[in-house]
């Protein structure tokens, strides 16, 4: 078994495997990589944004967003200037919004005590906010030479098929050895293109259904395929079905212009802006539900009236159903953000300018269509 302790170079001596799979790998990326624009330039900068959209995300789902917001915020320090809704109003539609917000609080600190510079080393880069052991080696080896292996959803597929890993590779075993793995094979000097050859070949070839074993460039060196078992790993820790919520939210509408609350900045979906409502208790009918959500969240008391459409979304962990209503304030208590970060009352127009979830853009987008 390889040891992660042992020095590359003399693993690489010991394990002739090493440097012909590595060699292997690095011919196949070399002539099919996908001419992809973070490939195109050295600014770590640029080579950060990207990783960090391509955190849970697609590449051509998340290219147009980066070549947008790199226009708009083509470097650090213009990212530290700009104000959070602008970040937020770029990341839209991309989910995980917790990574927009560390993108940018991370551009401050580097303008405050980096003077607008990314650390190149993995240690000092994993201190930096939202950078972890992926993202670090990541960034050290693409931007900055350093001999730092990577493991995301990708190589780990890749690699846990090639050697056969018969841990969970989600667990905490399966995921050391997996870094083991991709350091133990990591060819010196040639980390950058050795570790995008690994998250290329699991995009393109070593698929999580239906891989393309006969072209792929290294098959003869894989355990699983060797064995007919590739589409059995890796294997991941079984998962309960994702619980499911139903809540509700109140369309208020005042003298032309609809009432809007920001969540607060350290939940789901922090710093972007919702129709306000919440989720449906036990012995609740929906209108029930309502009345009291915006009580609790505003202060205030509301008539509920005709529904205003029924939207689903799946997040990561649980999926929603969401019944908006139509909704008018009785009685003379403005509404003031007991539960929200703050509110606003804007005109339909306005709605595209401020960022919100999914769910709440299908409402708005059909409220500026009625207008």
């Amino acid at each position: 078994m390889l040891s992660g302790t042992i020095p590359i170079i003399l693993l690489q001596k010991i394990h002739p495997q090493i440097l012909t799979l590595s060699s292997s790998l690095l011919s196949w990326y070399e002539t099919q990589k996908r001419p992809l624009p973070w490939r195109m330039t050295a600014d770590p900068y640029a080579i950060w944004v990207s990783e960090i959209m391509l955190q849970q995300t697609r590449v051509d789902t998340a290219l147009p967003y980066y070549e947008r917001w790199m226009a708009r915020f083509p470097t650090i320090e213009a990212l530290a200037a700009a104000d959070q809704q602008d970040v937020l109003n770029a990341w839209e539609g991309l989910g995980y919004y917790s990574r927009a917000r560390n993108l940018h609080k991370a551009a401050q600190l580097l303008v405050r005590e980096y003077n607008g510079h990314l650390p190149n080393t993995a240690a000092a880069l994993r201190k930096i906010p939202g950078i972890g052991p992926y993202t670090a080696g990541a960034i050290a080896s693409l931007a900055f030479g350093r001999d730092e292996p990577v493991v995301d959803g990708n190589v780990r597929r890749v690699l846990a098929r090639i050697f056969n890993l018969t841990e969970p590779a989600d667990s905490p075993a399966g995921t050391r050895r997996l870094w083991e793995l991709a350091a133990a094979y990591l060819p010196s000097g040639r980390a950058a293109d050795y570790n995008q050859a690994l998250m290329e070949l699991g995009a393109l070839i070593c698929t999580p259904r239906n891989p393309a074993c006969a072209s792929c460039p290294v098959h003869a060196h894989c355990e699983a395929y060797r064995l007919g078992i590739q589409e059995q790993r890796p294997i991941l820790k079984p998962k309960m079905p994702p619980p499911h919520y139903t809540v509700t939210a109140a369309v208020i509408r005042r003298n032309g212009h609809l009432l809007i609350a920001q969540r607060p900045q350290d939940g789901l979906l922090g710093g972007l802006w919702e129709f306000p409502g919440g989720k449906l208790e036990p012995g609740e009918d929906l209108p029930t539900c309502l009345k009291r959500e915006i009580c609790e969240e505003l202060d205030a008391d509301i008539e509920v009236g005709e529904p205003f459409g029924i939207y689903t979304h799946a997040f990561t962990h649980f999926r929603v159903t969401l019944h908006a209503f139509l909704c008018t304030l009785t009685g003379e208590a403005e509404p003031r953000p007991i539960g929200a970060a703050a509110l606003a009352w804007i005109p339909p127009t306005a709605l595209p300018d401020y960022p919100m979830g999914k769910i709440d853009r299908q409402i708005a987008k059909r409220l500026s269509h009625d207008v």
